[in-house]
């Protein structure tokens, strides 16, 4: 449903990379593993490689799920703003494209979720 305003309106978005200090937002969703009912929102840095990622912030995202211990993130299907993405494990997020607010989606074939039930 639209809103009518019934004088201007103006709000500045607070999430805009400036105000993360060098940092950036990164979403990262795993499918079929809906112990985690909503993507991560993470704040990383944008120079840190992807295998820094792998091993340093998502890998301790997960460690609570039964599946994380048998997941191999670097050779899963990733996708990054929804189109497939194969990352280079050397080189910076930004290097493999991953900016501000991306969205990175990772399923592990074999892996779903608690007794298979996508949880």
């Amino acid at each position: 449903m639209s809103v009518n305003a019934i004088s201007e309106y103006y709000a500045e978005p607070k999430d805009r990379v400036e105000n993360f200090n060098g940092m950036q937002l990164l979403y990262v969703y795993w499918p079929h593993h809906l112990m985690f009912c909503a993507p991560f929102a993470l704040l990383v840095a944008p120079d840190m490689t992807f295998a820094a990622l792998i091993d340093d912030v998502i890998r301790p995202a997960v460690s609570g799920h039964p599946d994380a211990a048998k997941a191999d993130f670097m050779n899963a299907e990733w996708r990054l703003n929804e189109e497939p993405f194969t990352p280079d494990a050397a080189a910076t997020l930004i290097d493999n494209g991953i900016d501000h607010k991306s969205m990175l989606a990772v399923t592990t074939p074999g892996l779903e979720g608690i007794q298979g039930s996508a949880s």
